[in-house]
């Protein structure tokens, strides 16, 4: 028999699987890694496609990031931009990136000592090559 706390936990797993499948997102069809039948160890709920292009717009898109996709992701991004909620391929790319390093925000805030530990690891040894050149 369960204890209080697993049948109330119960139904509000329930309640969530209920509301996801609302949304179009079936729970236990996902896998992870490919694996059949396994859990996913992360399931990600993204914000309004049209907040995030609202915030997106706010802010000047003047860097160029060449970047070569395959053809089921080039036919992903052109259905976006068909649905009329992009502008241009560019402009869905430039979402979904931001949207993924949005995700992603933790794991590359673990690696930001390591990061500028490596900036000041070159640093170091431009300086040295450029005593070793003369040039200092």
């Amino acid at each position: 028999m369960k204890n209080p706390g697993e049948t109330i936990r119960d139904e509000i797993l329930s309640s969530v699987f209920d509301q996801l499948r609302a949304q179009g997102l079936d729970f236990e069809s996902l896998s992870c890694c490919g694996d059949e039948g396994s859990a996913p160890r992360l399931v990600c709920v993204a914000a309004n496609v049209r907040e995030s292009l609202d915030e997106m717009g706010k802010s000047k898109r003047d860097q160029v990031v060449m970047v070569r996709v395959d053809e089921e992701t080039a036919k992903r991004l052109d259905a976006w931009v068909e649905t009329g909620a992009m502008k241009s391929r560019s402009e869905a790319a430039a979402l979904f990136i931001k949207e993924g390093l949005k995700v992603r925000a933790t794991e590359l805030s673990d690696l930001e000592d390591s990061i500028q530990d490596v900036e000041a690891a070159k640093d170091r040894l431009r300086k040295r090559v450029r005593e070793v050149l003369g040039e200092e």
